[in-house]
């Protein structure tokens, strides 16, 4: 089954440098098939036909995360958070977007991919710091952010979710999220 893997702030801003043949060669060591990343900044989509050892409560997903974030740290020394989506999945973020339509450039959407639902207590908290320039939608695992000035000067760029929310997240871009779709 194909899988893709979300390593969250490697290769941004000269931090946690990793270089992509070497991510490759380790996502290979763990017997994943069929190991391909997008950019530089912690995509890779890989074939995975075994079982991970799943505990109970948790998911497939949530066990490759684990075992990735394990080869993360033996290998490279650094403890970087992963969160892991069937590919097929990845074509259900891209049809449910609740702003579809609503955006002139893809640099407007961005998605943010979190390891389980958020709590709904959440939810509100997010929502009542809409505008009409930075507006959110909370579906499932995901948040659709749609950022009409752009990411530095928004929520997600003043880093407000994660802080403030004390939620783990991990940000994609509108094409990155298309790509990831095709690997």
């Amino acid at each position: 089954m194909r899988h893709v893997a979300l390593l969250r702030g490697i290769n941004v801003g000269g931090n946690t440098m990793i270089k992509m043949e070497e991510l490759r060669v380790m996502f290979e060591s763990l017997r994943f098939g069929n190991v391909r990343s997008y950019i530089n900044s912690g995509n890779i989509a890989f074939d995975w036909v075994s079982s991970p050892q799943v505990s109970k409560g948790s998911t497939p997903e949530s066990a490759l995360s684990n075992q990735i974030e394990s080869a993360m740290q033996n290998t490279f020394g650094k403890s970087i958070p992963v969160t892991v989506r069937e590919q097929r999945h990845i074509q259900t973020v891209l049809e449910s977007n609740p702003f579809a339509g609503q955006f002139e450039s893809h640099k407007e959407m961005h998605v943010l991919f979190l390891k389980e639902e958020m709590p709904a207590d959440k939810q509100p908290q997010l929502l009542a710091n809409q505008t009409n320039d930075e507006r959110f939608a909370v579906l499932g695992r995901e948040i659709y952010c749609h950022l009409k000035l752009g990411v530095a000067d928004s929520l997600l760029g003043k880093g407000l979710i994660e802080k403030k929310l004390n939620l783990a997240v991990t940000a994609r871009n509108w094409r990155t999220v298309q790509k990831l779709s095709e690997l």
